[in-house]
Parts: structure tokens; sequence; C-alpha cells
């Protein structure tokens, strides 16, 4: 089996990653920006291991051999899922296995924004800076207290929501529908943004997500209110975030993630010094890792052996 781990792995991700070969198994790393070196593995490449370049039709095309792609995360919106589908490609996922550090990092984004983090790092490296950096003392924030909107309740809100209580925050949140399982107050979605100190996005994208969070929705925020996006760039309407951050209107924004990846240099929102970004990386935590190379390497011996296929979605 012909494996191909398409990410830029760090030199030690690769040794650990192609040490796990073996058994009739090959497993090799391309980098994502390396377009050369995918293109000559699509002709033998039997397995995609597939972070964030998307696979596209054209990518399934080119390559013959092709039996599974392996989202190494969760979200498949950057698979061309119908177009393996009709050629009897299998797609998997891994739910789960990085929810623990997407969580973390929402927290770590809420607690920058009010604590102005990204400011007082800049700030504390320049001349001077020390005594500059007070200067932001009134825009200064604790995470108790406050209402935090989780739009969205799947794996990662259910390990943030305990978390922010433990901090004394008020998580709520809000679903298609309520969940009897879950301690915390439902919302409908108008009703959580106006009420929200901070609101959190965990949704998928798809066509009924693309640019849910738009100038409306930004509107019915509380003056000052912060918004966090680990989950997909283009949940958010950009150039309304924008607007709202430059005059006012939100407070503070931790984004990991932006509707184009990586954002051009030229992207408003990062020139905005109440704007907190981070590459796409939420997810990635040695820890994820480990848990996301066993079920993926599990998924290409079942495929080996003519097993079904963990957590298939196509």
């Amino acid at each position: 089996m012909n494996v191909v781990f398409h990410f830029d792995a760090s030199a030690a991700l690769a040794r650990r990653v192609t040490a796990l070969s073996g058994d009739g198994i090959e497993i090799r790393c391309c980098a994502e920006n390396d377009a050369a070196a995918f293109a000559r593995e699509l002709p033998r490449l039997e397995v995609i291991w597939h972070v964030l370049r998307p696979v596209t039709e054209e990518v399934i095309g080119r390559a013959p051999r092709l039996r599974l792609v392996q989202k190494i995360g969760s979200g498949v919106n950057t698979i061309a899922v119908e177009a393996a589908a009709a050629r009897g490609i299998a797609v998997c996922n891994l739910p789960g296995t990085n929810s623990r550090a997407v969580a973390e990092m929402a927290l770590l984004l809420m607690l920058a924004c009010l604590r102005r983090l990204g400011e007082l790092d800049r700030a504390v490296r320049q001349p001077g800076g020390w005594l500059e950096a007070w200067g932001l003392q009134d825009g200064f924030g604790e995470l108790g207290g406050r209402s935090v909107g989780l739009i969205g309740y799947g794996a990662v809100p259910r390990l943030l929501a305990p978390m922010l209580a433990a901090l004394g925050a008020n998580p709520i949140y809000w679903s298609r529908t309520a969940k009897l399982d879950v301690p915390y107050a439902w919302r409908p979605l108008d009703q959580l943004l106006a009420e929200s100190d901070l609101v959190s996005l965990h949704l998928p994208l798809g066509p009924d997500t693309e640019k849910l969070i738009d100038a409306k929705s930004l509107a019915r925020m509380k003056p000052g209110a912060i918004l966090v996006n680990t989950a997909r760039g283009a949940l958010v309407d950009e150039a309304a975030l924008e607007r709202a951050l430059r005059n006012g209107r939100l407070g503070a924004a931790g984004l990991d993630v932006f509707a184009q990846e990586p954002p051009p240099a030229d992207q408003p929102l990062l020139a905005l010094p109440n704007v907190v970004c981070a590459p796409h990386l939420a997810w990635l935590t040695q820890e994820t890792l480990t848990r996301s190379l066993e079920v993926a390497l599990e998924n290409v011996r079942r495929l080996r052996d003519g097993k079904p296929l963990l957590h298939r979605v196509a």
C-alpha cells in the first residue's frame, strides 16, 4: 500500500511518520507547498493522508490507483467527495482526535483577546514599549463572569464548555436542536449573539453555514464583544468583520482560520491590532498527531485487508 502524508511536516514528524511503514505499507511525506513532488506521487499512490491542501476532482483524476482519502481531522469540505464516490474511492475522517487541541486553542484565543496579548507582546518588544503597553489597561478584561456563546455543539464545544464554566464563565450554545444531555442553556441564534460577551464558532462549512456570521449577525452582537473562529474561515463575512472591528462595534477577534489560506498579505484583518491570528494550527499538537496517526494507520491496514473502514463518510 502506497500512502502519502500530504503535509508540511517537520523533519522530526517526517521521521515519525515514515517509521510507521511496514507489513506491506509504505508511507512517505510530501509537503503541501511542493506541487511538483505531489504530482510525481499521484500516479502510484493508493492512500492520501490529507490535511488542508484541497483534494480536488483534478487531483483525483490524476491518481488512477487512489483508493482512500483519509482526512487528518474532521471537516471534509476540502475534498471533492462526489468525485471520489464516483470512482469508488473511500473518504474517511477522524472525528474527535483533535477536539481537545482545538478547544484549548479557542480558550487561548479568548484569553488573548481579553488581555490584548498580541498588542502587549508587540509593545514590549519595541524600545520604550514597556510603558506604552500600560496605556492599554482600559481594555483588559477577565473571562470569569462573562457569557460565552458557542455556535455549534459537537465534540469541541463539549470539551470547551466545562473549561469555560470552571473559569467562572457562563457557557450558552446554539445548535439546530437543543441537546438533552447538555447542562448549559440553549439559545436561538439571534438571542445567543445578543447575549454573549464572546462568541466562538464550531460548525462545519457548507452551503447553509457559509458567511453565517455576516453584517447582520455582527450587528446583533453586544458592542465590544469578541468573536473567535477555530472552525472554518468562510463561516464569517471577513469584510463585514473587518468593518466591525475597525469601527469599534466589536472589541476583538481571535482567528485561527481564514476564507483564503494562507491569507494574502493585504488581507485587512491582518493589519488590525485587535485581531489575534494563528495559521490554522489549532488542531496541531503532539497528542493530536498520536491519536490521528493511530487511526489513520488502522484504516490503511483495514483497506489492505478488505475490512470495513473507520469513520467513513463516503
